[in-house]
């Protein structure tokens, strides 16, 4: 029996139906992504599934003895607890039979043979759940989720909405479900966390089924593809791109079809129109009405075809340089984000900032928009710069007392009333649309109308903070295109690597509290990071800031040489930051398993098999980091001895 199986599923909401004919079957180790708008009933078909949203028609099968777990958007009901014990408690099985075989230990102790019986059949199935290891798995998931040790005693209530969302994505995969249920895991995920991720799912003995926006980590993990339009389903084995292709041919022959057969419907029924009153010919006609009455009509899917369409129109034309940051430094309460921190954006560069959540990046892009002072350093601005600012949550778009969306794009715009509709209409805003609260608006339509006052301001320096938030697919695809075709400055800040490989063109890491260029987009960055332990990255050198409009001036600045004398004594400078970290590593894990040696050396940690069992993990472990940090040190001496042979 296949591990779960879906017949004919339905579902009706407020009395009409939301979904209906929902057929699939996934066994062990598959992974179903669900395709569709906002709307189509995604989230309800992940909780129907999970046994929280009642079955209206149809039949839902699990093999026996089937583990579900679903990871959604909502918060934890209680938030008193610790994060420990909240992801803990999602391995109720595991603590159970933990907690069943030292019952059964003790009593072997007092000689009670029954439970020599039970203890082998206990203990391989706790051995399935995760085995003496189970806790430094959990603690894994934990801190590939982007937490630290400290955060695993912190109350849940202490969280961000955010960060409480990953806890309840650690929770999911904690209790090593059958079938995992997913509904956007990649929010509030940043791309080292995300890649942990993909790699961690794939790896996974569960059946998987997920929904998510990020067009990525939907064509790394999935393996077959639901897709759900207008309450209908339709089931496609094979991964997301090869589905998008099948979708986008289908709907092609599908026109090619409909325009056969609307020829056909229009020849007989012209034929019927000239002849019908004709006695000669009543009897044709006759024939011809009845085949009309019966044929098949073949009509298009029913589907919200409404998509974003948009571009930004051509800038203003600014200085060559547009920002340029020297030696910058920002801190916040008790840390420093960024020391020594270079940066520049010029005329027409699209520039990607990347980095792990909490790295600064949201306080950088704050400082360059004047929103936040440097601690210290200096921040230049080119000549003729006009800045588009679109925030994580558009706390930048002051309403001005505006009560619908209408009124809000004609004061933040400066637009008639008329003009408004009509640049609303291309953000979905059409009709009555345009007339919605806004203290009642999604986070999709917040970050639409956001978008919308953007493209109407014809910046020619646009800073974007993770703009893809709460868009689906196909607005992310709109908003792609878009950028691809504005002709000014980009700074991009996003864990959309879709995005970020298609429209970034030069990539500024965040790196030990510093900044790093790159050149290249995001596939070029990936790959420099894959070879770091054989190569060092190659730094892109700024050029130097344009002051003053002058075209001679800007003539001869863009005839400098790209490098500078500044740039040699700052690689040797990283390379020198690079070993005193590889060092460290090293005397860390040292240090470490000389610590554990002296713990492991009470006779206690080794007096059962379940103790002797966790002692040599931990042994193992330790012993593994300390050669893994001396290969890595190891490597990057090698290097930089080949690099000093190989001369200048």
């Amino acid at each position: 029996m296949a591990t779960i199986t879906a017949s004919d599923l339905g579902k009706d909401v407020a009395g009409r139906p939301l979904l209906r004919g929902v057929s699939f079957r996934l066994e062990r180790r598959d992974r179903m992504t669900i395709a569709g708008r906002n709307g189509a009933g995604k989230t309800t078909l992940l909780r129907m599934l999970a046994g929280e949203t009642p079955v209206d028609s149809g039949e839902l099968s699990l093999a026996k003895g089937t583990r579900i777990a679903l990871h959604d958007q909502r918060p934890p009901r209680e938030r008193s607890i610790s994060l420990r014990e909240y992801v803990l408690g999602g391995c109720t099985e595991a603590v159970a039979l933990e907690a069943k075989l030292t019952e059964l230990e003790g009593r072997m102790a007092e000689g009670d043979e029954r439970a020599v019986n039970a203890y082998s059949d206990v203990q391989a199935r706790f051995e399935l759940a995760g085995g003496y290891r189970w806790r430094d798995r959990v603690t894994e998931i934990v801190y590939g989720l982007g937490f630290h040790e400290r955060d695993l005693d912190r109350s849940l209530d202490s969280f961000s909405g955010g960060e409480m969302t990953r806890g309840s994505l650690a929770r999911a995969l904690a209790g090593s479900p059958d079938v995992l249920l997913l509904d956007e895991p990649t929010n509030h995920l940043d791309i080292e966390s995300l890649e942990w991720l993909e790699k961690t799912l794939i790896d996974l003995d569960a059946a998987i089924i997920l929904v998510a926006h990020d067009r990525w980590f939907l064509e790394a993990v999935g393996t077959c593809v639901l897709e759900i339009e207008a309450g209908r389903s339709r089931f496609f084995s094979g991964p997301w791109h090869a589905w998008r292709k099948e979708q986008a041919a289908r709907e092609i022959a599908l026109g090619r079809s409909i325009a056969k057969q609307q020829a056909e419907i229009e020849r007989m029924e012209r034929f019927v129109e000239r002849f019908r009153a004709k006695a000669s010919k009543a009897k044709q006609a006759q024939s011809r009405v009845k085949a009309l009455d019966k044929m098949e009509r073949v009509t298009e899917d029913p589907r919200d075809r409404r998509e974003l369409g948009f571009k930004f129109a051509a800038p203003e034309r600014s200085a060559r340089v547009v920002f340029e940051l020297e030696d910058g430094r920002l801190e916040v309460p008790g840390r420093t984000l960024l020391h020594e921190a270079a940066l520049w954006l010029e005329r027409g560069e699209h520039v990607s900032l990347v980095g792990p959540n909490g790295s600064g990046k949201t306080t950088l892009v704050k400082a360059l928009t004047g929103q936040k002072e440097l601690t210290s350093g200096q921040l230049r601005t080119g000549h003729k710069v006009t800045v588009g600012y679109l925030s994580q949550h558009g706390e930048e778009l002051e309403w001005g007392g505006a009560r619908t969306v209408l009124e809000a794009a004609v004061k933040r715009t400066g637009l008639t009333p008329n003009e408004a509709r009509a640049l609303l209409g291309r953000f979905l805003f059409s009709g009555e649309d345009a007339e919605k609260p806004l203290d009642g608006l999604s986070g999709g339509e917040r970050k639409r109308l956001g978008l919308a006052v953007l493209v109407s301001g014809k910046a020619n320096v646009l800073i974007l903070d993770e703009p893809t938030n709460h868009l689906d697919l196909e607005s992310r695809e709109s908003l792609e295109d878009a950028l691809l075709s504005y002709e000014g400055s980009l700074l991009l800040v996003t864990h959309d690597r879709a995005l970020l490989d298609a429209v970034g063109t030069r990539t500024v890491a965040v790196e030990e509290h510093s900044l790093q260029s790159y050149a290249g987009g995001w596939a070029d960055y990936a790959r420099i990071r894959e070879e770091r332990g054989t190569s060092a990255p190659t730094s892109v050198a700024p050029p130097p800031l344009a002051t003053a409009p002058d075209a001679k001036q800007e003539k001869v600045a863009a005839e400098l040489p790209v490098a500078t004398k500044k740039s040699k004594p700052a690689a040797s400078k990283n390379r020198q930051r690079e070993q005193s970290k590889l060092e460290k590593r090293v005397e860390e894990a040292e240090a470490a398993l000389a610590l554990l040696e002296d713990e492991l050396a009470d006779p206690a940690l080794w007096a059962t098999s379940y103790e002797s069992a966790k002692s040599q993990a931990r042994l193992t472990a330790a012993t593994r980091a300390v050669t893994v940090a001396f290969e890595d040190l190891e490597k990057f001496e090698l290097n930089e001895s080949a690099a000093s042979a190989g001369g200048p």
